[in-house]
């Protein structure tokens, strides 16, 4: 938050330092200082289709699974084409500051002149002197290749671009003010797109298209490094681990890190993939890929991280398969190819011969518990109409 001297403590400075003035009249000069930064007069711009596009990043809050958290929403806005598009992402770094940039030129089809920025840390990465600023080689790099100028506005004047400054509030509030609840961040994401499309249906953007630079072949992106397969058949990026087929345990594998997936590569080949996982020491692992360890040894299974991270599954073992890992392995080697969602129904269809068995012996149990019961209470209500003759 701003932290503003009052008059009375600019008066005491003022004093402290020597000089002899009343605090009314050194607080009309304040005003009169203060009235007149409040006036700055502002020149109308204009632009033509293609010449600039504005960035931004915003803060939006919503419930995912439950759980509140805080994404971030890169704002692209052409003042011209009265055009806004945004993305979601649960960080602001670097990977994510070009990745929305390439996701943006591949869906507009084309590159704008100037592409205009505030001081943030992705478009500078320090200040030389009063003016002079040193620009961040990753985003230079990408200017060079699709062509198009980097203007960075004033320190503290959102005004410079003030359209996507508005962009910001307005798509924050239009998108999100009433449906802010999603079962996961995919599904927040295609709501955003589905908004977009709605939102803009009413935009110049199809008319700025056609001016736009020709678009070049997307971007590489993605960080690379080498790394041997660790004996838990895991690689790391970032201090998360990802899980790769257990076949290259020990082996040298290609990782490429893109600012929201993991790609794992085997001679020229790509073997896996993971969503990128943010925080510290998270896992991301897949069951499938320690299939021929588990069948070789199966009591590994009930407590193994590779189960408890697929709780769907787990949930189904925990339930049916206690005592009957080896089925249960047998299966998931089957439908190899199947995700989760897909294989629950499967497994719980070869657990219907012994839900049934269940179910008849609770029946039963059931059944048998409710005659006794009924008994008890036939005996009673005999010895007590007895009593009433009595009486």
């Amino acid at each position: 938050h701003k932290q503003r001297l009052t008059n009375r403590q600019i008066h005491r400075m003022v004093q402290d330092a020597g000089y002899d003035i009343g605090q009314t009249v050194l607080g009309m000069h304040l005003r009169q200082k203060r009235e007149a930064k409040a006036h700055e007069a502002f020149v109308r711009q204009e632009y033509e289709y293609g010449q600039r596009l504005e960035y931004d990043f915003g803060e939006v809050k919503l419930v995912i699974a439950g759980q509140r958290q805080t994404l971030h929403m890169a704002v692209l806005s052409s003042p011209k084409a009265q055009f806004r598009w945004a993305y979601l992402y649960k960080n602001q770094k670097k990977e994510v500051f070009l990745d929305s940039h390439v996701r943006f030129f591949e869906m507009a089809g084309g590159v704008y002149e100037e592409i205009v920025y505030d001081n943030m840390r992705n478009v500078v990465t320090r200040f030389i002197g009063k003016n002079e600023k040193q620009l961040n080689p990753d985003l230079l790099k990408m200017s060079l290749y699709y062509g198009f100028q980097i203007n960075v506005t004033n320190c503290y004047r959102g005004n410079e671009k003030g359209y996507v400054e508005s962009s910001v509030k307005a798509l924050r509030n239009q998108v999100f003010a009433l449906r802010y609840r999603f079962d996961s961040v995919e599904e927040a994401e295609q709501y955003l797109a589905d908004e977009l499309v709605r939102i803009n249906a009413g935009s110049l953007f199809p008319e700025e298209q056609t001016r736009l630079k020709p678009y070049r072949p997307r971007l590489e992106l993605a960080q690379l490094s080498e790394q041997k397969v660790d004996k838990y058949s895991f690689v790391r990026v970032d201090n998360n681990f990802y899980s790769v087929p257990e076949y290259l345990v020990g082996r040298k594998v290609l990782v490429k890190a893109y600012a929201a997936e993991i790609v794992v590569y085997s001679s020229g080949n790509k073997v896996c993939s993971h969503q990128k996982k943010e925080g510290f020491r998270q896992m991301s692992v897949q069951i499938h890929y320690y299939l021929d360890t588990l069948q070789r040894k199966p009591n590994a299974l009930k407590n193994s991280v590779a189960l408890k991270s697929q709780n769907e599954l787990k949930t189904v073992f925990d339930r049916h398969f206690t005592g009957r890992e080896r089925e249960f392995i047998a299966i998931l080697k089957e439908h190899a190819g199947m995700n989760a969602a897909e294989l629950v129904p499967l497994l719980l269809q070869a657990t219907s011969p012994y839900t049934a068995e269940a179910d008849a012996s609770i029946e039963e149990h059931v059944t048998t518990q409710t005659r006794s019961q009924l008994r008890e209470l036939s005996k009673l209500f005999l010895i007590q109409g007895g009593r009433d003759c009595a009486h």
